[in-house]
């Protein structure tokens, strides 16, 4: 499809379907795996504050986060009419804007009102189950592929592409973060594989309708070395306790994607004209401020409100316990 002319927008030249949505196809499956979206990203958020909210409170707070800042943000950008789509931004299956960085970003604010939990910079809290880890990322790894290859709702070569892509990304990103690991501290690890390759599939998750195989090489790469800067250096810099790195994983890894799918998109993959290459990365850098904003603000307005009738915060003895044991009762031995 060629421009006939510079007025021409972009929503005009590239399609709902080439964007990762084709809700017209068929209503019924864009609404079930759009809802699958809204349930992981409030899912993901809860990364950052594990341990010590009320039960009560996060399920509070989940219902209305999602009504109030997940579906005005996934309006903006992936809805005919929506703000970012108008203006030509890039998702196609939900990091740089809508999931991962909308998760890492109201998680950063959740863990800062709620504040560290007991023993933070103290006591070690290490993960405790190494298995559980690598089970849980590499169940992660291969249901991405759904994410990523199923967003155009279609079963055709370039679903086959996004797949392809979200692969290299993954592993390029769990290989240099555990590289970069070795070099920094001596020795290699599991921890680090996981996170990194999770890393990766974040950043990757915003482009992989519109990149090539050696672009996702590249933004896994980069992404690789940024989430570990921002999953260890920052978080340590900042003092925050963001207690499974919801921040410095799908938080960064959220910017870092919606940038470099401003670079590396290409119609060799999308079958349609694009934006210049600064052009676009101006549009992703808006979405990206935009959801930093909204989405941090009204965050922090609906923790206040929800702290002021329920309270979030378990208290000290619960805590101790740990919440599996003192608030339902259960253990995993």
């Amino acid at each position: 499809m060629c421009r006939k002319s510079s007025s021409v927008t972009f929503s005009q030249n590239f399609p709902q379907e080439a964007r990762g949505l084709s809700p017209g196809r068929n209503a019924g499956n864009s609404v079930i795996f759009q809802m699958t979206f809204a349930i992981l990203t409030a899912a993901l958020m809860i990364d950052a504050f594990a341990g010590r909210m009320k039960f009560s409170a996060m399920l509070v707070f989940m219902v209305i986060w999602s009504i109030c800042v997940y579906s005005p943000i996934c309006h903006w950008v992936w809805a005919e009419g929506g703000y970012f789509f108008d203006m030509g931004a890039l998702d196609y299956a939900g990091s740089s804007t809508v999931v991962h960085f909308n998760a890492g970003i109201s998680g950063l604010v959740a863990c800062l009102v709620l504040s560290k939990r007991l023993g933070c910079g103290r006591e070690p809290m290490s993960p405790h189950n190494l298995t559980f880890a690598m089970l849980g990322a590499a169940i992660l790894w291969i249901g991405w592929f759904g994410f990523n290859g199923g967003s155009g709702l279609a079963s055709n070569e370039r679903a086959v592409m996004a797949i392809l892509v979200t692969q290299i990304a993954a592993a390029a990103a769990g290989i240099f973060w555990m590289a970069v690991e070795w070099m920094l501290r001596g020795r290699p690890s599991l921890l680090g594989l996981i996170s990194g390759a999770v890393g990766g599939l974040v950043v990757i998750t915003p482009a992989s309708g519109f990149v090539g195989p050696v672009a996702a090489l590249i933004m896994g790469l980069v992404g690789g070395v940024c989430c570990f800067w921002g999953a260890v250096v920052l978080k340590h810099w900042a003092g925050w306790d963001d207690s499974l790195d919801a921040f410095g994983v799908h938080g960064v890894g959220g910017i870092v994607g919606a940038i470099l799918t401003g670079v590396f998109a290409t119609s060799a993959v999308t079958g349609t004209d694009m934006n210049p290459v600064m052009t676009q990365v101006g549009i992703q850098a808006a979405s990206v401020l935009a959801t930093i904003v909204y989405a941090g603000a009204v965050s922090w307005i609906l923790l206040k409100i929800v702290d002021k009738v329920i309270g979030l915060r378990v208290t000290a003895d619960d805590e101790r316990m740990g919440l599996d044991l003192s608030l339902h009762g259960e253990r995993i031995e």
